[in-house]
C-alpha cells in the first residue's frame, strides 16, 4: 500500500531551483497582517519614526506596535536604528523592491504557460 503523506524529511524540502523561497515567504508572511501594512505605509510617508510616533498614529498598544515592528525588522522590510533612548524605524526601500520583483517573477512563472 502506498502512503499519501510526505515523509517528514521531504515535507519541508524545497526545489533546489528556488533557493530564496524561504526568504520570500518570510517577507510575504510579514506583509500578511493589515496593521503591518498600515505601519509600512506610515513609515514610508516619513523619513523615520520611533515606536511612540507609530503608536500615536494607530489605535494599538505600544507592545503590539513593537511586536509588529519587530516582525517587519526580522523580515528585512524595515531598518532599525538606535537613537539615544529611542529607536528609529525606516522602510527598507530596496527590500520592498525585492518583494515586488519576487511577486512579479512568481506571477510570470505561474502564468507563462497560458
Amino acid at each position: 500500500m502506498t502512503e499519501s503523506v510526505l515523509e517528514p524529511d521531504r515535507a519541508n524540502a524545497l526545489p533546489s531551483c528556488i533557493p530564496d523561497s524561504r526568504a520570500v515567504a518570510a517577507r510575504f508572511a510579514a506583509l500578511s497582517h493589515p496593521a503591518r501594512i498600515e505601519i509600512l505605509k506610515h513609515l514610508s510617508a516619513s523619513n523615520s519614526c520611533c515606536c511612540r510616533e507609530v503608536v500615536d498614529r494607530f489605535d494599538l498598544a505600544q507592545s503590539t506596535v513593537s511586536q509588529h515592528l519587530k516582525i517587519l525588522v526580522e523580515a528585512g522590510l524595515v531598518r532599525f536604528e538606535p537613537d539615544r533612548q529611542r529607536s528609529r524605524y525606516k522602510v527598507d526601500q530596496a527590500a520592498l523592491a525585492d518583494v515586488s520583483a519576487s511577486l512579479s517573477a512568481l506571477i510570470n512563472s505561474c502564468c507563462s504557460g497560458r
